[in-house]
């Protein structure tokens, strides 16, 4: 065990102090194999419905033209569209044209309480 880890060790300060590109993109793959593995196999299966964000938003639709109640339920038609549109528009605060400026706030902020769960 002890020739284990004296040999682990001398590896990572070989790797460390004299780099090989090729050899640091193979290890970067395969740490994420590995991770995705694990990810997989320790996953809890939560998730968000997309349409709670949807009926979370029904409550303010009084504020909401038709061409935004369309959109609000394209977006989150899907797990995966409303994934997309928080990443694209709430986290980077890029507007849309298909949403007054009010009502893509308070879009944004009901994703957001519920963005750890996408």
């Amino acid at each position: 065990m002890k020739k284990l880890l004296i040999l682990i060790v001398a590896a990572a300060l070989y790797f460390h102090y004299y780099p090989n590109e090729e050899l640091n993109s193979w290890l970067f793959k395969q740490k994420q194999t590995v991770l995705s593995y694990f990810s997989d196999a320790t996953d809890t299966k939560v998730r968000l419905k997309s349409d709670k964000i949807y009926q979370d938003l029904v409550k303010d639709f009084g504020q909401f033209n038709s061409q935004e109640k369309a959109f609000v339920t394209e977006i989150t038609s899907s797990r995966e569209k409303v994934k997309n549109f928080n990443e694209q528009h709430c986290k980077t605060k890029k507007q849309t044209p298909k949403l007054h400026r009010d009502n893509f706030t308070k879009v944004c902020f009901t994703i957001s309480k519920y963005s750890n769960l996408l």
